[in-house]
């Protein structure tokens, strides 16, 4: 049977307060202590297992969402289009307001 190698050494971080604590939140929340954490990532990384960049999902996730908006609101730029020619028709002196009486002469 063999041992896994005995953890003597230590590493030493400067964090934000802020940072610190929602770290150690995390770590609790997810029932894992900050040193098996940093431990995790640290062997990911030096067993060329890259961890998953948050940002990287983020941006997905913002560049997924951008498209899904802008396929909603395609087909209503093209109805506003349609609609200012419709109201410049109506706007008969071109002043930007329609009065009762360019309306009611439609």
């Amino acid at each position: 049977m063999t041992r896994a190698p005995k953890k003597s050494e230590t590493l030493e971080i400067r964090l934000p307060y802020q940072t610190k604590t929602a770290f150690m939140a995390r770590c609790r929340d997810e029932g894992r202590t900050a040193s098996d954490a940093v431990r995790g990532y640290i062997e990911s990384e030096v067993g060329g297992r890259p961890v998953r960049s948050r940002s990287r999902i983020w941006i997905a996730m913002a560049a997924a969402l951008g498209l899904a908006i802008g396929a909603a609101a395609a087909p209503s730029l093209a109805q506003t289009t349609s609609d200012q020619a419709a109201f410049g028709k109506l706007d008969r002196n071109g002043d930007g307001v329609l009065s009762y009486e360019e309306f009611s002469a439609r």
